[in-house]
């Protein structure tokens, strides 16, 4: 099979000893090219090189970014996606079955290439870029931009610096009086004042170490999109969503403070003002407008053997 292994060398979890192994692995087995990224962006057009190429699989070494990137370079091609687990969290590809460590990670793939496990799945788009596993928009995309504006940090620090940014932010950084924003799906549901909104096209939204956080425990690569907002940011709002997001295996409830619809194939996120927003763990410029869309089928996917 010809494969093409995107590594991003400064992801946290790419080490050395770990890239000889993993490119002993596929190159056994494939015929290999490796190439690196070398900023923020680069994966895209490498990925889509890679599939004029004539690249049969494109795998992705590195954070949930770069494997983001890769997807929207092969949109709508014939070259499917695999990712490998490099950076700190890993969303993406814990969340479809495969485990965090990278070594183990490659094996399993390895095993499901062979066997031919690979699908077309659906993707999000957020003003026409896609996402794989979530776009979030408000006090969450805040957060995102509180770490990445610590970067150095996150490679060694991790889910601790995501927790302390989440405070600081809180507290310091927004404005917990005045919404964001307003939502308002195709199908006519609507939020007249958000601070906070994610879509979801697949679950969990993230992981704290081993344990995930289930927004929207429906989500899924088949389905249409899931979206839960948060009506305020007061602790009377977020604890209670924080606590179901751990413990309940309903998620995030439709009611109160929050909201939380499935089976979403549109809407539109309408500011007030400019609101941050984030798509996989990657801070985007601000905009005024946000359209949320679910595009089926859209890439191609290596799942493991009982993948999501």
């Amino acid at each position: 099979m010809r494969v093409t292994l995107i590594v991003n060398p400064f992801a946290s979890a790419v080490t050395q000893r770990a890239r000889v192994l993993i490119q002993q692995r596929l190159a056994a087995d494939n015929d290999l090219t490796v190439i690196e990224t070398t900023k923020g962006g680069h994966a895209i057009r490498l990925a889509h090189g890679a599939g004029r190429a004539g690249a049969e699989v494109v795998i992705v070494l590195g954070g949930d970014g770069t494997i983001n990137e890769v997807a929207n370079g092969l949109l709508g091609t014939d070259t499917a996606v695999a990712p490998l687990p490099g950076g700190s969290t890993n969303v993406f590809a814990r969340a479809i079955g495969y485990p965090n460590d990278p070594v183990a990670a490659t094996s399993v793939l390895v095993e499901a290439m062979a066997a031919g496990s690979i699908r077309p799945v659906g993707v999000g788009l957020a003003n026409g870029r896609a996402f794989l596993f979530h776009c979030g928009a408000g006090f969450d995309a805040a957060v995102v931009e509180r770490v990445e504006q610590r970067g150095p940090l996150k490679r060694y620090v991790g889910h601790p610096l995501f927790l302390l940014s989440t405070l600081t932010t809180w507290y310091r950084r927004v404005d917990r009086a005045h919404p964001w924003f307003a939502v308002e799906s195709d199908d006519g549901r609507q939020i007249g004042s958000a601070h906070l909104a994610i879509a979801l096209n697949c679950n969990p939204y993230t992981y704290l170490g081993n344990r995930p956080l289930d927004l929207a425990p429906e989500a899924g690569l088949g389905s249409p999109l899931s979206v839960v907002t948060l009506r305020s940011l007061g602790l009377r709002a977020l604890l209670p969503a924080a606590v179901k997001a751990v413990r309940s295996p309903d998620g995030v409830p439709d009611g109160g403070f929050t909201g939380h619809w499935s089976g979403v194939s549109g809407a539109v996120i309408t500011g007030y003002r400019e609101f941050p927003y984030q798509l996989d763990g990657e801070f985007l410029a601000p905009t005024s407008e946000l359209r949320l869309d679910h595009r089926p089928d859209a890439i191609r996917l290596v799942l493991p053997a009982g993948g999501r």
